[in-house]
Parts: structure tokens; sequence; C-alpha cells
């Protein structure tokens, strides 16, 4: 077995294990110091994927209605933890998680589930351009009277972490695309990789909680499917009237919250670390659900 193969056809399971060390063992928090550079890494490979030539093409249309089924999901989060009576800084947590790119690896679940993969890719980088502005203003606007918030501080962070890396990659697929795409089969690792880091950090900086507050970990689970789902179903039925494969990266694309970008950005932009919370149990919900619904798309 390749060990592309060993880390892509197993991510969930890493995840769990990236969890299990973080709770077993606090000392891995150091890993939340360098979250900015982790993220710039997975976000940088991923997108060596992708190519301008690949946005060209896509049902405008329908990425409008993703854009507006996303720009939804911030509210849709602030109503679920708000349902959940819980504390200003998970509820923090939980708009982040809705407010910032989808999932990174969308666009590869989006083609196993035999979804239109450049909307999909479109989506990710429109929203990851506009998330410098967006995300802070979500977050500001549904928080600022609860929660000290540092908008720049956001923007800044996703403008190094997400934005400029996607660019430059992006950017360097398009220039040297056959030399770029020798090592395609990497690059999907390679993001796994900095996920399964930036989760086992999180996770061991909350260690202490998530031992002494298991009855809550309950709740934010709960919560966090709540999310994820309707998350899928506002993209689902804002598509109902296209084909059936832009409906599936319609409902990828709204559903699938990028929660490694959500984790780091608690770090980096001075949320406790509680805050993360949200975003841990999210990626462990996430795989499994995205996992499940591209074998029925694909069936």
């Amino acid at each position: 077995m390749r060990v592309t193969s060993l880390v892509d056809d197993h991510l969930f399971g890493w995840v769990l294990v990236s969890v299990a060390l973080g709770v077993a063992v606090p000392e891995l928090a150091a890993i939340v110091r360098f979250s900015t550079v982790i993220l710039a890494i997975m976000v940088g490979s991923v997108s060596l994927t992708l190519s301008a030539s690949r946005f060209l093409s896509v049902d405008r249309s329908a990425l409008g209605r993703i854009l507006l089924g996303h720009a939804a999901m911030p509210v849709v989060a602030l109503g679920v933890a708000r349902a959940l009576g819980l504390s200003p800084d998970l509820t923090a947590g939980f708009v982040l998680l809705g407010a910032v790119t989808p999932e990174l690896v969308t666009p590869t679940m989006t083609a196993l589930a035999d979804g239109d993969t450049a909307l999909a890719s479109a989506a990710l980088v429109v929203i990851g351009v506009g998330s410098t502005v967006f995300t802070p203003f979500a977050v500001t606007l549904l928080l600022g009277s609860g929660i000290e918030i540092d908008g720049w501080r956001i923007a800044e962070s996703l403008v190094v972490a997400v934005v400029v890396p996607m660019a430059l990659a992006v950017g360097a697929r398009t220039r040297y695309g056959e030399h770029v795409g020798k090592y395609e089969t990497y690059y999907t690792s390679v993001s796994a990789v900095m996920v399964v880091l930036i989760i086992g950090g999180v996770t061991a900086a909350n260690a202490s909680l998530i031992r002494a507050e298991t009855d809550l970990l309950v709740g934010i689970g709960a919560g966090t499917l709540a999310v994820n789902l309707a998350g899928y179903a506002l993209g689902w039925m804002g598509t109902r009237s296209a084909a059936n494969p832009v409906r599936v990266a319609g409902a990828l694309s709204v559903g699938m919250r990028d929660f490694a970008v959500a984790a780091a950005l608690v770090t980096a932009a001075g949320f406790p670390a509680s805050a993360s919370l949200p975003a841990v149990l999210f990626g462990i919900v996430e795989m499994a659900t995205s996992a499940f619904l591209a074998r029925q798309f694909a069936s």
C-alpha cells in the first residue's frame, strides 16, 4: 500500500487517533503555536491540485446559490449554540466554524460522489478569498456584544494562512501545470497530515476540559451534527433546480466546514482554547457524514 493511500483512505481513522492522543498527551498542545504555518501548508498543498482553467465553465447561478448558503451558516451555527445554552466562548467557536471556508477536501469528496468537482473547487476558491472580509464581519456582527472580537486579527490570519498560500498554489499550478502535476498524488496527503496535526494540537489544548466535561461534549457533538446536516440541506435545496451533480456539489460545499481552519483560527485570532471544541468534534462528525453521503450519491 502506498503511503498516500494509507493517509488519504483512512483520514477519518487518523483524525480519531489524533483526538485520542491529544486527550492522552496534553503536552501536544505545543503544536498550536505553529497553527498558522500548519494551516498555510494545508491550504497550499491541496490548492496545488487546482488551476485557473477549472473555474471557467462552472454554473455561475449555482455558485451564487452556494455562496448564499455559505452566508447563512454562521447564523445557523449561532442558533444551534444558543439553543444548547452554550457559553460565549463555545458560541464563538460555533459561529467561527459556520463562517470559515468549506472543507478543503470538498472537491475530492464531490468527485467521489459523482458531483460537479469544478463547481466545488470554484466555491472553495471564491469563499476562501472572500473569507478575509466575510469571516471577521460575520463573527463581529453576531458576537460583538457577547465576546471581545478582533476582526482585523482574524482577517490577517486568513490572509496569511489561507488566501496567500491558495493564490500562490493556484498560480503555480496554472503557470507550471505539467511540472506541478507530476506530484498530484502527494498534495492531498500532505494536507491530510496537516489536518491530523492541528486537530491533535487543539484537542491537547482542551484535554483537561474534555476529561472533566463529558456531558458538555455530548451536547456540543449533537450541535455540530445539527450544523453539519443543516448545511447539507441548505446546499441541496438551494440548488434544487439544477442537475444532480450540481446539487451534490452544493450540498457538500455548504455542509462541509473546514474544521481545521476553524480550529487553527481560534488560536491565531486570540480566542480561548475552549472555543476550538466545536471544530474538533465537527471534524469527527463531518468525516463520517461526508463519507456516507459520498457513497449514497455515487450508488
